[in-house]
């Protein structure tokens, strides 16, 4: 009996080791986006309690938002790279000649909501994409869905978009927007709402949710129109590779379990979901702005002058040194 015992204890004294011998780790997640955001409540909050908890408390998150470790949104992808943060969240358009090929994910397609662009874009990433992101340890990269129209005009017919000056998802949407008959105006989510309350801009691509706090549009919005074609902003969340490289082989195990399409899934989730908090209060709200849904009659000119940009779009890839733009959409789209 007491032999039996001597080797339980020791058997319990070596676990003890071994999960000691496992170095504490608190890894630093740089984001742009106010402590209130969806992907802080959402994604950021599954990711940290995911590791902690598959990690047995020895590897941990600690999240700076509202760009504590860096202003705005177009550096973040750099701080990852130079290792400013551990982890940072960025918008993949920001930098769009990094990533061609992840920006033919942002054009209209059959997808309509956040999930189902990310679910896509995971089909053709590893083949097509995974290569543009070689100096960083991939996460995450998921969609926002840019299912509405906000102006300060009424933008639910092809006549209203006539001339006006709309900011898309990113420069590559731009024969698509000028099809459209509108001008194509790029500048940061950061800047959208004094844009369109000073009218520097006409019209904004951009989510249900955007409408609400932290953005909070419907203040600066005159019109917002519904069943536009759907375009699909990219973001990220990228390690600095050599941080990644230096955590245990039991942390990165952990990491890679939950990055990839279950993160990047997580990401789409947080934007849906703040989408559907939206719609379930909308028609009980008193709206400060007239919400319009597109016809069938319009949006079918919608749809046909986005097929037209869309050969524009392939034909500028080309140039670019990717001539196979149009099979890697359309493996997305199949």
């Amino acid at each position: 009996m007491f032999g039996q015992l001597k080797v339980t204890c020791a058997a319990a004294s070596a676990l003890l080791f071994v999960a000691g011998s496992v170095q504490a780790e608190e890894l630093t997640v740089a984001t742009f986006v106010p402590p209130n955001h969806e992907t802080n409540a959402v994604m950021f909050k599954w990711f940290g309690e995911e590791i902690e908890k598959r990690s047995g408390g020895s590897l941990t998150m600690k999240l700076y938002p509202a760009g504590q470790l860096g202003a705005g949104p177009t550096q973040q992808y750099k701080r990852a790279v130079e290792g400013v943060g551990d982890i940072t969240l960025g918008v993949a358009a920001y930098t769009p000649t990094l990533f061609p090929k992840t920006m033919l994910a942002i054009l209209p397609g059959k997808a309509n909501t956040a999930i189902e662009s990310t679910e896509r874009l995971w089909r053709v990433f590893d083949e097509h994409m995974a290569d543009e992101w070689s100096e960083v340890e991939v996460l995450a990269v998921g969609s926002v869905a840019g299912s509405i129209f906000v102006g300060n005009r009424d933008i639910s017919t092809m006549e209203g978009l006539k001339g006006a000056k709309l900011v898309p998802f990113a420069p590559s949407t731009s024969p698509v927007i000028e099809a459209l008959g509108a001008v194509p105006v790029m500048m940061e989510i950061t800047d959208m709402y004094t844009a369109l309350d000073t009218g520097t801009v006409d019209v904004l691509t951009t989510s249900f949710n955007s409408l609400m706090p932290p953005w909070n549009l419907e203040d600066v919005a005159s019109h917002v129109a519904e069943n536009v074609p759907a375009s699909f902003q990219v973001l990220f969340v990228a390690m600095n590779k050599e941080r990644y490289q230096g955590l245990s082989d039991e942390h990165r195990a952990i990491i890679d379990e939950v990055a990839g399409l279950p993160m990047s899934l997580m990401m789409a989730k947080s934007f849906d979901s703040a989408d559907e908090i939206f719609l379930n209060i909308k028609d009980s709200a008193e709206l400060k702005y007239e919400w319009k849904v597109v016809s069938d009659e319009e949006r079918a000119k919608m749809d046909a002058a986005v097929l037209l940009g869309m050969e524009e779009v392939y034909a500028q890839y080309a140039e670019r040194g990717v001539p196979n733009a149009k099979e890697i959409y359309e493996a997305m789209n199949e």
